[in-house]
């Protein structure tokens, strides 16, 4: 008894460090994954290119102001709202207010609402 071999208890013990250092760097791995995916996920969800798209359409719309009629104008609005809720499933409102004079020059203050469930972007600019 006094002869005892311990070789197999080294053996045995380094075995369950080893697999414990694998099970931790494992869960490591794991989450560092799901990390990055739900960034990526966050960056493609906002909708930088259907926003600009959105403020063309609207500045277009201001471009053109003076030139249609009142019944035009109406058109017009509807349709970059109902086109905007129905491709895009976003809900838009746009109005302005009336001429300021910013830096010497008559702008009138334009305010976009986008909202489609995920992202809300607000913005007034002046054109």
């Amino acid at each position: 008894m006094a002869c005892m071999n311990e070789d197999g208890q080294w053996i045995v013990l380094m075995g369950l460090l080893t697999a414990l250092a694998l099970f931790f760097l494992a869960l490591i791995i794991n989450q560092s994954a799901l990390v990055g995916q739900t960034t990526a996920e966050g960056v493609l969800e906002f909708p930088k290119n259907d926003i600009r798209d959105l403020r063309l359409a609207i500045f277009d719309y201001y471009d053109d102001y003076g030139e249609l009629t009142l019944l035009q104008q109406q058109h017009y609005v509807d349709d970059i709202v109902r086109i905007s809720l129905e491709r895009k499933n976003a809900v838009v409102y746009f109005w302005d207010g009336p001429q300021q004079d910013v830096s010497g020059r008559m702008l009138r203050p334009v305010t976009i609402h986008y909202y489609n469930g995920v992202t809300k972007y607000d913005e007034t600019v002046y054109y």
